[in-house]
C-alpha cells in the first residue's frame, strides 16, 4: 500500500516523489526503464524559456516559479545527496542575424514589447550589444550576428544529474524506486483508482495515482478511459569537444551551451515523427548547420556523441497538470514540451501540494487536464 503511485521517472515524476515524501507521504515510483533514461536525460537543461513562448499571465508566473525554485532546491539536494547537478550562470545571448531580429531585441533591452515581457518575467536583465563589445563577451560569434540581446542570468544545470539527485533524495525520504518496472493495468472503483497493476505481475494499491510518464501519458490515460492530449516530439542534440563559446547562444535555429568538461551541446530539432526516438543523418546535420552558422569554428572540433529525446507535447503549448477529469484521486504532469527541465521541480512541488494539501500555491487552472474537453 502507498499513499502515492507515480508512473514515470523523469525530471517530474522524480520532483514529485521528492516533494511528497518531504510532507510524509509514503511513495512508489514506477519507472518503466530507467530514472532519467528519456527527455530528462536528454535535455541541454537551459533554465530559460525559449523566447517564442512569451510566458505571460498564468504561463509566466508558472515560468518565474519554475526559476525561483532552483538556488534552493539545488543547495538542498547537494547537502542530502552530495550530488552536484551543475548549476551554472554562464549568461545568455539571444542573437539577431536580421535587422528585423535587431529591432525587436532592441525594443526588449529597452522594456518595450512582447520580447521585454518575456524577460521581465523570468528577472532577466537585457542589454543590447553589438560590434567590439559583443565580440569582446563572444568573440568566436559568426560575423553574420549583427547584434544580441545579453543577460549574465542566464542558467544552466545537468538535467541528468539533477533527475538523478531528486530521485536519490526521494529515496533517503522513504520512497520506493522501481526501476524496470512498466505499468500494466489499473483498478477502478467508480471514480476512483484503488490500485496499479506492473509489469512485474504485482498489484500496488494506493490513495493517489500521478502519471507523470511524458509522452507515453496519453497511452496510461486511455487506460482509464481519459484521453491526455501528449505526443512525442523528438529533439536530436549532439555534444562537441569545444571550448570556443562562452555563453549560452541563443537564435532563431537553436542553442548552443557551454559545459562542464569542456563540452558544448547544440540543438535541437523539433519533429513530430511518433515514438522514434533515434538520432538520423538529415536532423543531425541540421544541428551542425545551425552550430557552423552560429560559430564557423564549429566546423572543426570533434563530436563527442549525439542523442535524440522524446519531448512531450501538447495541442496549445501548454503543460497539462492536473486532476484527471473524471477521475478523484489521478493527477496528471505532462505535455512541459522543451520546458521540462525549467518546470520539472517546480511541477512536482505544485503536485505533492494538490496532494497532501488540496491546493498549489501557483493557480493551475489554466494548464487542467479538462480544457481541452
Amino acid at each position: 500500500m502507498a499513499d502515492v503511485v507515480i508512473v514515470g521517472g523523469g525530471i517530474i515524476g522524480c520532483a514529485t516523489a521528492y516533494y511528497l515524501s518531504k510532507a510524509g507521504a509514503s511513495v512508489t515510483l514506477l519507472e518503466r526503464d530507467e530514472v532519467a533514461g528519456a527527455a530528462s536525460g536528454a535535455a541541454a537543461g537551459i533554465l530559460v524559456p525559449p523566447p517564442e513562448a512569451l510566458p505571460s499571465g498564468d504561463f509566466g508566473d508558472l515560468c518565474r516559479a519554475g526559476v525561483d525554485a532552483y538556488p534552493s532546491l539545488v543547495e538542498a539536494l547537494r547537502d542530502e545527496t552530495g550530488i552536484d547537478v551543475q548549476y551554472l550562470a554562464p549568461g545568455i545571448l539571444l542573437t539577431a542575424t536580421t535587422e528585423q531580429q535587431a529591432q525587436v531585441l532592441r525594443h526588449a533591452c529597452r522594456q518595450a514589447g512582447a520580447v521585454a515581457r518575456w524577460q521581465q518575467g523570468l528577472g532577466l536583465n537585457l542589454e543590447w550589444v553589438e560590434g567590439s563589445p559583443l565580440r569582446g563577451l563572444e568573440p568566436a560569434l559568426a560575423n553574420s550576428v549583427l547584434g544580441a540581446a545579453y543577460s549574465p542570468q542566464g542558467y544552466h544545470v545537468n538535467p541528468g544529474f539533477l533527475t538523478q539527485a531528486l530521485a536519490q533524495a526521494a529515496a533517503g525520504g522513504g520512497a520506493t524506486l522501481r526501476q524496470g518496472t512498466a505499468v500494466a493495468g489499473f483498478l477502478r472503483q467508480g471514480s476512483r483508482v484503488t490500485a496499479v497493476r506492473t509489469s512485474d505481475g504485482d498489484t500496488i494499491a494506493a490513495d493517489h495515482v500521478v502519471l507523470a510518464a511524458g509522452p507515453w501519458t496519453q497511452r496510461l490515460g486511455r487506460k482509464l478511459g481519459v484521453d491526455v492530449p501528449t505526443r512525442p516530439m523528438r529533439g536530436q542534440m549532439l555534444a562537441y569537444h569545444s571550448k570556443a563559446v562562452r555563453h549560452i547562444i541563443w537564435g532563431e535555429d537553436g542553442y548552443l551551451v557551454p559545459k562542464a568538461g569542456g563540452f558544448l551541446f547544440a540543438g535541437a530539432t523539433v519533429e513530430d515523427v511518433g515514438f522514434r526516438p533515434g538520432t538520423t543523418r538529415r536532423g543531425l546535420a541540421e544541428v551542425r548547420r545551425m552550430a557552423t552558422a552560429m560559430v564557423p569554428a564549429l566546423r572543426y572540433p570533434e563530436v563527442a556523441s549525439d542523442w535524440a529525446g522524446l519531448r512531450p507535447g501538447s495541442p496549445d503549448g501548454r503543460p497539462i497538470i492536473g486532476r484527471l477529469p473524471g477521475k478523484d484521486n489521478v493527477f496528471v504532469a505532462t505535455g512541459h514540451f522543451r520546458n521540462g527541465i525549467l518546470l520539472g521541480p517546480i511541477t512536482g512541488r505544485l503536485i505533492a501540494q494538490l496532494i497532501t494539501e488540496g491546493k498549489a500555491e501557483t493557480p493551475l487552472e489554466a494548464f487542467s487536464p479538462g480544457r481541452f474537453d
